[in-house]
């Protein structure tokens, strides 16, 4: 598919970057990951002249040059049939007059403010939405599990009505993952995707999830600047018919007001809906809110680019990363309103160009290397979806991949984690590396924020292809856990998806550099070998992966 966008030609950066990198190293020596390349890639894609990366903006051009000078410097080849880029075909919808919340049928009417109180988008092409009088019901956690026999809207007309959600699975609360939807460990039926999914198909005209910070793994800051501003959707033949009027979330608080004006207690129907059986509570009360959309149809793009192999050309393993962020978002208190996304995830595409750059180095292996900088992550993985559902490399003949995404600055570590768990024969080879370079496996940390749904090998799981999605744990060389614990905690409050995420000449990058190095090598062992690592048959992406892979030689 050819671009929309005419690249403005190698930026001025990119040949700086080409002619600062150090000759390669000889090869009896393992490629060296190449800091002084990924500090100025960074720094680049963290610049406020790249105001927040968002997609199909005036900036986009930018990134794409950037990330294609490194490209090309590294010594790939287009990825695309001689073209570099690959167009995501996108909707851009931005809510204006935000109306407030109001609900009525109580003994007082209730009002809450756009932002403060709660947030709310359309996911369909029009120039306003408006949701008068619908009715409002507690669907519990929105879920519908036949497989487990589990429908919260079990016996439920949804036409017309808006379903208030709460986040996350049933069991998240448990201690262990022995839970019917793993307990600790989220599910995708936990995942805020799925709950808009899910109401959609019960045919809701809106849906609210009501925030928890706990449970949702943010804060309402990260809410409030994710759903304020431009919100990107891939182009559809029905402009998202298929979706509610509206979705949105709501404060734990707004939530509370609501159940109580209804005379209904927030703690206790939590509680209930975390039973088998929980049956939907309509509330007596109706809800309206309105909003204008300025909808603008662009194009974003996915950067592609290869290394072929030499003995099997047409076998492919994936590196991918997310290039795009927030772009211009809700101001913090020194005025600031660019998510600059330094860490997020300007370092996972530094990561990606210096991976090219050491392969390249180190010789063709012996099946294709792709190198895949996806855009609309943070509008829900959509150019990886995009990717996996129109790929220019078969899924049948991927044998895998790497996801790269958000390398925090905070030094190195003794341990990793396979994020989603054992879920594949990929662990073994994980296994194998660590011990390799004397580290151990810890559990993953925080397994009810779902990390593991939440990036870009995600897509291509769902459609059978096993992705790593490695983090590096806690415990720091220097601090131990207790240090690491705190620096992840103290981002995911005050840093992430916020204008402070921002690139300092002072970051640590020793830690940085062990993820690339991890990274490069389950990389490089897939591409060199000749298995094809396939889930475990109890897994839920099994079925898919055999499907696609059923008649074809070396699975």
């Amino acid at each position: 598919m050819k671009s929309s966008i005419r690249l403005a030609g190698i930026t001025a950066l990119g040949l700086a970057l080409a002619s600062a990198a150090p000759a390669a190293p000889k090869k009896a020596e393992p490629p060296q990951v190449d800091v002084k390349l990924m500090r100025a890639m960074i720094q680049r894609l963290a610049s406020d002249e790249l105001e927040g990366r968002a997609p199909s903006s005036a900036a986009e051009p930018k990134v794409l040059n950037t990330i294609i000078a490194q490209f090309k410097a590294a010594g790939l080849k287009p990825g695309n049939k001689g073209s570099w880029l690959q167009a995501v075909p996108t909707v851009e919808i931005t809510a204006t007059n935000n109306s407030a919340l109001t609900v009525t049928g109580a003994a007082a009417p209730l009002s809450f403010k756009f932002g403060s109180d709660y947030v709310a988008a359309s996911y369909r092409v029009t120039p306003r939405t408006e949701i008068k009088d619908a009715e409002l019901v507690f669907v519990g956690y929105g879920i519908n599990a036949p497989e487990l026999g589990w429908n919260d809207y079990a016996g439920l007309d949804m036409k017309g009505k808006i379903a208030v959600i709460l986040i996350n699975d049933p069991d998240y609360a448990m201690e262990t993952q022995d839970g019917p939807f793993k307990g600790r460990r989220m599910t995708y039926y936990g995942r805020w995707t799925y709950k808009y999914e899910e109401a959609a198909r019960q045919g809701a005209a809106g849906a609210l999830i009501v925030h928890d910070t706990f449970p949702a793994a943010y804060g309402w800051n990260v809410v409030n600047s994710s759903w304020t501003g431009a919100q990107y959707y891939v182009q559809s033949a029905n402009n998202g018919a298929n979706n509610t009027l509206a979705n949105g979330w709501i404060q734990k608080p707004v939530a509370e007001a609501i159940l109580g004006a209804a005379g209904q207690n927030l703690g206790a129907l939590s509680e209930a809906a975390k039973q088998k059986g929980f049956k939907p509570v309509p509330l007596g009360l109706e809800a309206s809110l309105s909003f204008d959309n300025a909808v603008r149809k662009s194009m974003s793009h996915n950067v592609i680019g290869i290394l072929p192999g030499k003995q099997a050309p047409n076998e492919y393993v994936l590196y991918s990363a997310h290039w795009d962020h927030l772009g211009r978002c809700t101001p913090d208190a020194r005025g600031d309103d660019i998510c600059n996304g330094a860490a997020d995830n300007a370092t996972g595409v530094a990561a990606l160009a210096a991976i090219a750059k050491a392969s390249v180095a180190a010789g063709p292996a012996r099946r294709s290397q792709v190198f895949l900088a996806v855009t609309l992550e943070e509008s829900g993985l959509l150019g990886s979806k995009f990717y996996a559902e129109n790929p220019i490399y078969p899924l049948k003949a991927t044998v895998g991949g790497v996801n790269m995404d958000n390398l925090p600055p905070i030094g190195r570590a003794r341990d990793y984690a396979m994020s989603g768990g054992d879920k594949s024969e990929l662990t073994a080879l994980f296994r194998k590396a660590l011990a390799a370079r004397g580290l151990k496996e810890s559990p993953e940390d925080h397994p009810e924020h779902g990390y593991y749904y939440r990036s870009d090998h995600f897509p291509f799981a769902k459609l059978g292809v096993p992705m790593y999605y490695v983090k590096r744990g806690n415990d720091l060389v220097n601090g131990g856990a207790a240090a690491g614990a705190a620096a992840s905690e103290d981002y995911r409050k005050n840093r992430y998806h916020q204008p402070s995420d921002e690139y300092s000449s002072k970051w640590d990058f020793t830690g940085i550099v062990q993820d690339v190095e991890l990274y490069m090598a389950l990389g490089r062992d897939l591409a060199m070998g000749k298995t094809w690592p396939n889930w475990y048959a109890t897994d839920e992406f099994r079925a898919v992966r055999d499907q696609s892979r059923a008649g074809l030689k070396g699975k």
